[in-house]
């Protein structure tokens, strides 16, 4: 028990002394937890360490996912989902096709069903590992399609290596197959997106921020456990809870709660995370020593790796470079459609023009109520909104080769490798190569996305982000202004009072939820850049907690 312990605490020191040393000596810290784990295998007491891969992906992934979906501005997801589907979908699939081709061809005797499986496990970028990338200055488009990709991307590889499996001992049906992954992910979003409802119903009645913190860390399993029980996939329906919690939280929980809950699960997120990258490092002996002991040939294993690692990166670029044409074809024809609903938008802003729109709306149908014109109103604004993000935020090469060059793999691929069963042939060099591709990923790829990124960005265009978020600060303040200004003021009284006082705590909260409602609408709309609008809702939140807290002292 002391020994565990020991390793307990020093695991943590470890952690926290990584986040602190790393972006002193310009390297992501992630990068020097896997080199400290690889440095401990060394160690004899250290060495032997076999971490059960179903604490990596039950354990650990589903509360990294959740509390990254929580974080996510939902807007920038939606509107980037076509990209991020075919990332996590088209691009799996095709990846582990592919790579089952290379490995049936250069693995003596491995078989194209096992082959694919083994791609299925390489195939998938990691959320934890994509992490990286949210320590350099990229585009938020970038990062939008990065994370969501890695949020929903283990949920096609984990269904796919299951077929693959199954295919080893049965006949292959494409059917079947997307019959099973349709299952697996209806059945994930439906779950998680209950749970998801649940989880601020209940918090949303509970006043102390410690026990509703603690509830919201049973969610994400609260969701995946049931959802792997059925046979579907709990890390989507952890996903899918953190997005209907990220969405709907501001409008149910009060800021103390989304202050704790923030708090709190940004520690929860820095131990896990350092937990998976040192326990990437630590297995590297075990696993070398479970090769070796089959009469494995080590060397050969690792230049299958890193061709296998060299053929994802090729793969992954061959799919982005279309892509980005796609997206650039669907941004030109959008902005045809600017003028019209620009057109529309203004008729609908008049009585007259909402009139007219109204009788267009009942043409073909018995009727038309005037909520059906909000709605109708809402989603040309949206639309507006969407067009103008994507003129302002277009994907060049430089971009491309970003999205290309961060799709690492990590503790994903090397759990799912583990997962392999007993009877797989030459399972031991399997999971050495899955391995040593994941390692290779991190230490390549995530040691020189920093420089890259600053290579690309153009020198020129360096002042462009700070301009427009000044401008939309600009458009935010006069928007709280005219919230603020729709609140009715409180008939005049002496401050000095305790009545008085209360009166004026009672309006100055009444303006802050006018101006929170406000934001969210606009948050929903798509109206405002997410990040400047979130530090616009944090300004709010610390506002009210602070005038609660006075409250409080004073009463």
């Amino acid at each position: 028990m002391i020994q565990l312990l020991v390793v307990f605490v020093v695991g943590l020191l470890v952690v926290a002394g990584a986040a602190l040393i790393g972006p002193r000596l310009g390297v992501a810290s992630p990068l020097v937890l896997v080199v400290v784990g690889v440095a401990a295998s060394l160690v004899p007491m250290v060495g032997g360490v076999q971490i059960r891969p179903e604490w990596i992906l039950e354990g650990v992934l589903p509360p990294l996912l959740y509390s990254s979906a929580v974080s996510m501005p939902a807007m920038n997801f939606r509107r980037e989902f076509g990209a991020i589907s075919g990332l996590s979908v088209v691009l799996v699939v095709g990846s582990a096709l592919l790579l089952g081709v290379f490995f049936m061809v250069v693995v003596p005797g491995l078989g194209f069903a096992w082959g694919v499986a083994l791609g299925a496990i390489v195939s998938p970028t990691d959320a934890v590992a994509t992490s990286i990338i949210k320590r350099t200055t990229v585009s938020q488009r970038v990062v939008a399609m990065l994370d969501g990709e890695s949020l929903l991307n283990d949920a096609t590889a984990l269904v796919l290596l299951r077929t693959a499996i199954v295919a080893t001992a049965a006949s292959f049906s494409f059917w079947g197959t997307v019959g099973t992954f349709a299952y697996s992910v209806v059945v994930a979003v439906v779950i998680g997106a209950v749970v998801g409802w649940l989880n601020l119903v209940v918090r949303g009645r509970v006043r102390d921020p410690t026990v509703n913190t603690v509830i919201s860390f049973t969610v994400p399993f609260a969701a995946a456990i049931p959802t792997e029980l059925l046979g579907a996939s709990g890390l989507v329906a952890a996903v899918v809870a953190g997005l209907v919690t990220g969405v709907r939280a501001p409008r149910v929980l009060s800021a103390q709660h989304r202050l704790s809950d923030s708090q709190n699960w940004r520690t929860v997120e820095m131990v896990l995370e350092g937990a998976v990258f040192l326990t990437m490092g630590v297995q590297i002996t075990s696993i070398v020593q479970g090769a070796q002991h089959d009469n494995a040939r080590v060397i050969p294993a690792i230049l299958v790796a890193a061709g296998a690692f060299l053929l994802t990166v090729i793969v992954r670029a061959g799919y982005v470079a279309p892509l980005l044409g796609v997206l650039a074809a669907r941004s030109r024809r959008s902005v045809k459609l600017q003028p019209r609903l620009e057109s529309m938008r203004e008729r609908v802003g008049t009585d007259q023009g909402r009139r007219e729109a109204l009788d267009e709306l009942s043409r073909g149908r018995r009727s038309a109520s005037m909520r059906d014109l909000d709605r109708f109103a809402v989603r040309v604004t949206r639309v507006l909104a969407d067009i103008e993000y994507f003129v302002r935020e277009p994907l060049g090469w430089r971009d491309g080769t970003v999205v290309v060059w961060a799709g690492m793999r990590g503790a994903v691929t090397v759990a799912a490798a583990q997962t392999l069963p007993q009877h797989t042939p030459q399972r031991s060099v399997l999971v050495l190569i899955a391995f040593t591709v994941a390692v290779l990923s991190l230490l390549v790829q995530g040691g020189t996305i920093g420089p890259l990124v600053r290579l690309l960005a153009p020198q020129s265009g360096r002042a462009a982000p700070d301009e427009r978020a000044r401008v939309e600060l600009e458009r935010i303040f006069a928007l709280m202004k005219t919230a603020a200004e729709a609140v009715p003021q409180v008939p005049g009284s002496d401050v000095r009072s305790p009545e008085g006082r209360e009166a004026a705590r009672r309006y100055r909260l009444a303006v802050l939820d006018a101006q929170r409602a406000a934001l969210l609408d606009a948050r929903d709309n798509g109206t405002f850049d997410a990040d400047v609008l979130a530090d616009a809702l944090a300004t709010i939140d610390a506002a009210q907690i602070e005038i609660e807290t006075q409250g409080r002292l004073t009463g």
